[in-house]
């Protein structure tokens, strides 16, 4: 089997030694199936890496910038994050009361103590001005217990505005819930376009090499000068493969419609992540999600706990964190009403791994539940460590290059893509032309056997991902339309 410089597979006839081995029939039904699958995944790619492509670099782009954001908030904002005050640190109690002097009209809603010498400590509240999963928080020095500044922070892993900005970027170009379907049909896009892209680059591998390791894969077919940036493209794209899909995977995970199935889907497979029960025992009222089977350790009377009481109560509960294995840097959450606990949590912080939490009775110090990482079900530990791996946060700075480079071979990959279509394009005519699409009847040639399988596929990748289903939807249609037109033109 060979491969023309314009990728379609030849198969040239049978030597007498294979013909008697097997029947010419079997042999003709087994290449007509396999030359029509690649056909149709050679025209499935094509399409897709025209016309969703441009999302998914975008996506690229501002993913290299999303990579690095960590390590680049380190710089921005080291005023915030850093001091070079040296000496013990002062008790919560006195931070906490400094940072209410600043913002003393807005309800205290945790704290996040330093978690190394050189680090400041964040004196959260609740803000209704802000938006969604948007906190303020005021910074101050463990040390002297001095205020340092005060800035906005987002989500799970307190983003400062830098770091934000750059995330609404990646995530929907600052362009809200509109902005969004960008980033949903990259993500759901990529791994589709690229395990197509894996099938048509492993037949052409194994038509032309008669070594059959799978290192070739790997290798960039450098004898042919003309199919250089196919090769180029082929061998980069399977390099990037595997962390392309894990990106793809979690990053549908935050996606609006697809996210919404996959909440579900983890719902019903008990695949959610578990949280520590923060209800009181004896108090009245619904509890909270159950984070384990350690509920009810604690003893007491519920109490609520007043704004007064609440900075020396976090002493408190800081020091029963610690004292039951709680080592990594935390965050500390005040009860907004009476019969609730507070909750000591590790952070998504650079290099942590796993994320302990402990309901605490302020008064007392009795610890009321506990959950550990270990055990929480196996598919909330991988999403967890997936998230954060894609937030670059997993493995610290290492993470972050191994994205930054991955970003980069995405772009490049893009780029060869674009530029073999546009060395298809005609010459002949001096006005612009398009490249030309692989040959139209590779779903006509495919075996009935294969075409319902991959029917049924996408109609339930489809509905499961719509930003997958409607543009297929679209590009059938699209090419149905070009093929009628075509016909009754070449009928005329």
């Amino acid at each position: 089997m060979t491969i023309t410089e314009s990728g379609v597979e030849t198969t040239p006839p049978p030597s007498p030694a294979q013909s008697t081995e097997s029947t010419p029939s079997t042999q003709s039904t087994k290449r007509s199936a396999g030359n029509a699958f690649q056909a149709l995944m050679l025209r499935l790619h094509f399409y897709a890496g025209v016309f969703v492509a441009p999302f998914i670099l975008i996506a690229a782009v501002t993913g290299a910038l999303y990579a690095v954001a960590p390590t680049l908030e380190t710089f921005t904002d080291r005023g915030l994050l850093h001091t070079d005050s040296t000496g013990p640190a002062k008790p919560l109690s006195e931070q906490i009361a400094a940072g209410v002097q600043v913002e003393p009209t807005l309800p205290l809603s945790a704290v996040a103590p330093a978690q190394n010498a050189g680090d400041t400590t964040r004196i959260i509240f609740s803000d209704p001005s802000l938006g969604a999963s948007e906190r303020r928080a005021v910074f101050i020095d463990p040390v002297t217990a001095k205020p340092v500044g005060d800035s906005v922070i987002y989500g799970s892993s307190g983003a400062l505005p830098t770091r934000t900005w750059i995330d609404q970027l990646h995530r929907d170009l600052h362009l809200g819930d509109f902005g969004r379907y960008y980033s949903e049909i990259a993500a759901s896009w990529l791994w589709l376009i690229a395990l197509a892209g894996l099938v048509l680059w492993y037949r052409r591998v194994r038509a032309r090499r008669e070594r059959r390791s799978a290192g070739w894969l790997l290798r960039p077919d450098r004898s042919k000068p003309r199919a250089r940036t196919m090769n180029w493209h082929a061998a980069v794209g399977v390099w990037i493969i595997p962390v392309l899909l894990l990106l793809s995977a979690t990053g549908m995970t935050w996606s609006k419609y697809a996210g919404e199935n996959v909440t579900k889907l983890r719902e019903e497979m008990s695949w959610t992540t578990p949280a520590v029960n923060a209800k009181l025992p004896g108090s009245m009222g619904p509890a909270m999600p159950a984070g384990g089977e350690h509920a009810g350790h604690g003893s007491g009377q519920p109490a609520a706990a007043p704004a007064a009481d609440a900075p020396k109560m976090v002493d408190t509960v800081y020091g029963v964190a610690r004292a039951n294995g709680l080592e990594g840097p935390l965050e500390i959450g005040i009860p907004a009403k009476e019969g609730k606990a507070f909750v000591a949590q590790e952070l998504r912080r650079p290099g942590v791994y796993t994320r302990d939490s402990i309901a605490v009775e302020g008064n007392t110090g009795n610890v009321t539940d506990i959950l550990r990482y270990s055990d929480w079900p196996l598919m909330a530990k991988l999403t967890n460590w997936g998230i954060q791996f894609h937030m670059g946060l997993l493995f610290g700075l290492l993470n972050q290059l191994l994205l930054l480079a991955i970003m980069i071979g995405l772009i490049t990959v893009i780029a060869r893509g674009y530029l073999m279509w546009w060395r298809r394009r005609p010459t002949k005519d001096a006005k612009f032309a398009a490249g030309k699409a692989p040959r139209r009847g590779a779903l006509r040639q495919t075996p009935i056997a294969i075409v319902l399988p991959l029917a049924a596929g996408a109609v339930v990748v489809g509905w499961f991902a719509p930003m997958i289903g409607y543009p297929l939807l679209g590009f059938l249609i699209a090419d149905v339309l070009v093929g009628l037109y075509a016909r009754r033109r070449t009928a005329a």
